[in-house]
């Protein structure tokens, strides 16, 4: 069993086509992150210490020794939630009307937005 990290923060995931971009940030090799994804159960422990720094979690997180934290969860207000609610709902509509609400709050955020600026 290969030791694969188990979080992928969008922060740190590398850019289309940079191999390189990973072991640059732990100070060490493609050939050893590959060696860590494909072959090693678990790689050295100042390896995984480093990994756990760059992604921001604990050593247990990435070994799945346990579930990873939830973020606090922040008190919404009634509005938000009736919002949060109703683009849940969105999911149920067929794809090409979500397209178009998608467009439509676009627009309005890209309105207010130019309007803010000025």
């Amino acid at each position: 069993m290969a030791f694969v990290p188990r979080t992928d923060p969008p922060s740190v995931r590398p850019p289309p086509g940079s191999d390189g971009y990973l072991p640059n940030l732990l100070g060490s090799t493609q050939r050893n992150i590959s060696h860590y994804e494909t072959v090693a159960e678990v790689p050295p422990t100042d390896v995984l210490v480093k990994f756990a720094t760059l992604f921001k979690v604990s050593a247990d997180d990435l070994l799945g020794l346990k579930p990873p934290a939830q973020p606090p969860r922040r008190k919404e207000d009634p509005e938000t939630k009736r919002l949060w609610t109703k683009f849940q709902q969105l999911l149920s509509l067929p794809e090409k009307d979500q397209r178009a609400v998608i467009r439509l709050i676009n627009s309005l955020v890209g309105s207010r937005d130019d309007a803010d600026a000025a």
